[in-house]
């Protein structure tokens, strides 16, 4: 290939990764609004045990959702070469994995309801199997949309997904189905999410044939899987601690304050991965556009969620009145302490991308071995405090665990470690100090009412960064660095 060729190659990847970051994010901010109106509405038509006794059986069976993906996926989209018959191997196994997920979560409901000691448990599990096969079938469809970097189809089929079932949860809410309402808005999502994957991908597979080369990708599978598996116990052990010592109405106020903050922040991180893995994948080999695309990653992630997280910690309570309503204040100070470990969380992921894009999960794997150590006893020690404790638990663990990540990388592969630390130094002081300020704000504001506290807890943060960024050059220089990622979004009647 020559030189110009080259250069044209390379502006084509990053301008294919800006309006497909561009279009993921516009699609996930969507499914954030349908997301939080869905916490707000149905918190207003449900009670706290009706979410307690769901959580319950979720933070169980949950984790058949990762040994459904197997890793998969992920195997699929780093790929550098992908043939339609493995695609069709990888999609009968992640559909046999899910039908034997199904059975096996279906013959297990009454020990569910056991561990719990709650008999409406064992319907709620056995409704929820089929979810199982359901989104095994759907795996590999979504895969190879973002493979072929189809962004734009996958954020539209995102959002109407959850909007469809919100609407059927709303409708059996209001028919006075309790918490069948959440089980019927699982089961809906599954089924719609799995038709409209198929309908866009527009291939069905194969019969499998023998002579498929598969091991490299079980392998990436395999370790990615383990790691989830760690990751998975860490991050649901709130829950089961506290579905088990305090019951399910304590556990409801939790949950509600981790789906109002922690179920979006998901979904607005997870573009992330799904634009820079295929993008790293292909940065192989040249480390110096590598690094720079991490270090663009990390500001992006700084200037937009971790500052709106700062807004969360600053203004928890009017937030949590707003949209749950004063029933739900006790969770205020558990959505105050999840910002806080969002934000934290938030700045390990660009570690996440280097572990996937450089096939390096058996590392991920033994990384998450200690961090999810570290959460699970920040957790258990923080339960002696209440729900309350265990927030507090949850947000310190990645405290700890986060610097170890860029440590651990920097022993494996060659990263700008000195320069990721340096961003993330300078978006935490930022966070602090707009958190700080916005919590100030809402004080001073509160005989103004929700609206307006809500209103000046954000103008107050976002006055914070942009007064960083005139008085402090390298905040500048960051900022600059973000506005750049803008100018390459796509804007209209540009083809992309």
């Amino acid at each position: 290939m020559t030189e110009p060729a080259t250069t044209a190659a390379r502006e084509s990847l990053g301008t294919r990764a800006a309006r497909g970051a561009g279009a993921t994010v516009g699609g996930q901010l969507l499914r954030m609004v349908i997301q939080v109106a869905s916490v707000s509405v149905l918190a207003r038509l449900l009670a706290p045990s009706d979410y307690g006794l769901f959580a319950m059986v979720a933070a169980i069976i949950g984790i058949g959702t990762i040994l459904r993906d197997f890793g998969l996926s992920s195997a699929a989209i780093q790929a550098k070469r992908l043939s339609d018959r493995q695609r069709d191997i990888l999609w009968w196994i992640n559909s046999g994995i899910g039908l034997v997920l199904a059975v096996v979560v279906y013959l297990a409901a009454p020990l569910v309801a056991l561990l719990y000691s709650e008999p409406a448990l064992e319907p709620i599990a056995r409704a929820l199997a089929v979810t199982f096969l359901l989104n095994g079938m759907a795996t590999q469809y979504r895969a190879d949309l973002v493979r072929r970097m189809r962004f734009g189809p996958l954020a539209v089929i995102e959002v109407v997904v959850p909007a469809a079932a919100l609407l059927g949860a709303i409708v059996a809410a209001m028919a006075g189905w309790g918490y069948w309402a959440l089980v019927a808005q699982q089961v809906l999502q599954a089924v719609v999410f799995l038709v409209l994957l198929a309908a866009v991908a527009r291939w069905l597979p194969g019969l499998p044939r023998r002579g498929t080369p598969m091991r490299g990708l079980l392998r990436f599978g395999w370790n990615l899987v383990a790691t989830q598996l760690v990751n998975y116990a860490g991050n649901n052990l709130d829950s089961v601690i506290i579905g088990i010592r305090f019951g399910a109405v304590d556990l409801g106020i939790y949950n509600r304050g981790y789906q109002l903050l922690m179920v979006p922040l998901t979904q607005l991180r997870t573009p992330s991965t799904t634009v820079a893995l295929p993008v790293l994948s292909r940065l192989n080999g040249d480390e110096q556009r590598y690094g720079a695309f991490l270090l663009r990653g990390q500001l992006a992630l700084s200037w937009t969620l971790i500052a709106g997280l700062s807004i969360v910690v600053g203004a928890a309570e009017p937030l949590t009145l707003l949209f749950l309503g004063e029933p739900w204040l006790a969770a205020a100070p558990i959505l105050a302490l999840l910002a806080v470990a969002g934000i934290l969380q938030t700045l390990s992921y660009v570690g996440y991308w280097v572990y996937l894009s450089r096939g390096l999960t058996g590392d991920l794997f033994r990384y998450s071995m200690v961090s999810t150590g570290i959460r699970i006893a920040c957790i258990v020690i923080g339960s002696q405090w209440g729900i309350v404790g265990v927030a507090a638990g949850f947000a310190l663990a990645p405290a700890l665990a986060w610097p170890l990540s860029l440590w651990w990388l920097s022993r494996r592969t060659a990263i700008p470690t000195r320069a990721l630390f340096g961003g993330a130094a300078r978006a935490l002081a930022l966070a602090t100090v707009a958190a700080a300020s916005a919590w100030g704000v809402v004080l001073a504001t509160a005989a103004l009412g929700l609206a307006l506290q809500l209103l000046a807890a954000a103008l107050t943060a976002a006055a914070v960064h942009l007064l960083a960024a005139l008085v402090i050059p390298r905040v500048r220089r960051d900022l600059v660095e973000v506005l750049a990622i803008v100018r390459m979004l796509p804007r209209k009647g540009v083809r992309s």
